[in-house]
């Protein structure tokens, strides 16, 4: 795609201007116009109470995102997908999230996936006019072949950003679920999308460097999408990660510290347990608290949906609720 292509649905460069100069990201600060003249340990003064203030905008905004996660959470147990779309420092932070979502809750790479204007190149370097095309993103999306149990996040500090706001509208256009996260208010990407999620973290130690707060906030909230999203999944059982895929040892020796604190049993046991349910910590879980063997585990969890909390209460119908994770110290030996 050539440089005129990319940028046919952009601005021109004087109406870009403008737009920047309504940015509260954009912003410029007098009082931090000799900042290069401070200290090394005054200017980290400075950053850090900066960045002190990233969670209290992330905090008046929790209603919309939680709402946004209950809608994305519904789609994924019916096996909708999350898509993450940005440019950038906003498509990293996508990109990243994605890809931890595999190794912390054991799910498909297909499951989560983000999409960074540019492709995997734009990663480590930039991609000239990427970001302008709300073209190209259609073009990322409709290779996924997108359904209306899908889910698009698009993600863009100033919220103006062609490739997601175009992202959002071609998702809308399929029916999917949208959601535009952004940190200035009243942008163009919260209006296209069905959860507009404004984290409004203001102007920047250095002007216009939206990888500061902005990519902090972005961040925090993508953290709490999947994170929350997979705990309403029951990918958790309590704050234990009981989904977590033992693909190296230290992951191995995390997976068997977990079934130690859920159930307190000792460690010949729970090697056996992992051992007989192939190393998946929710199975062996079960298999301890629930009193069945590995085979049973597996149909339980597959007729509760991964739920482990509904697993147990069906391997023990005599009990109202499942039981909480053990204290530490506790010991079990059921």
């Amino acid at each position: 795609m050539t440089d005129t292509t990319a940028r046919a649905d952009a601005p021109s460069d004087g109406g870009i201007r403008a737009q920047l100069e309504t940015l509260t990201t954009e912003a410029f600060r007098p009082e931090l116009a000799e900042i290069d003249r401070l200290s090394t340990l005054e200017i980290a003064r400075t950053m850090n109470a900066e960045d002190a203030t990233v969670p209290g905008a992330v905090a008046r905004v929790l209603p919309e995102i939680a709402a946004a996660i209950d809608r994305i959470a519904e789609r994924m147990a019916r096996g909708g997908r999350l898509v993450y779309a940005g440019a950038g420092t906003a498509g990293r932070l996508g990109v990243l999230d994605a890809s931890e979502c595999p190794p912390t809750f054991n799910t498909d790479p297909a499951e989560v996936v983000g999409l960074i204007a540019g492709g995997p190149t734009a990663l480590v370097t930039s991609v000239e006019g990427a970001e302008d095309s709300a073209e190209l993103a259609a073009q990322d999306l409709a290779a996924l072949a997108l359904t209306a149990e899908d889910t698009v996040v698009g993600i863009s500090a100033s919220g103006r950003t062609p490739y997601a706001v175009g992202a959002v509208e071609y998702a809308r256009r399929a029916g999917a679920l949208t959601v535009g996260l952004s940190c200035n208010a009243g942008s163009a990407l919260a209006a296209a999308a069905d959860h507009g999620i404004e984290v409004v973290v203001g102007p920047e130690l250095l002007t216009g460097s939206t990888r500061l707060k902005s990519g902090t906030a972005q961040k925090l909230v993508l953290n709490m999408i999947s994170t929350l999203t997979m705990i309403r999944l029951g990918k958790t059982y309590g704050n234990l990660m009981v989904d977590v895929r033992a693909s190296n040892e230290k992951l191995r020796a995390r997976s068997r510290r977990i079934v130690a604190l859920a159930t307190g049993a000792g460690d010949e046991e729970i090697e056996a347990a992992l051992t007989a349910t192939g190393g998946e910590v929710k199975n062996a879980l079960l298999t301890i608290l629930g009193g069945v063997d590995a085979p049973a585990a597996d149909r339980l969890l597959t007729e509760a949906r991964g739920h482990l909390r509904e697993a147990l209460a069906a391997a023990r119908p005599g009990s109202t609720t499942a039981p909480p994770p053990a204290q530490q110290g506790s010991t079990h030996h059921g």
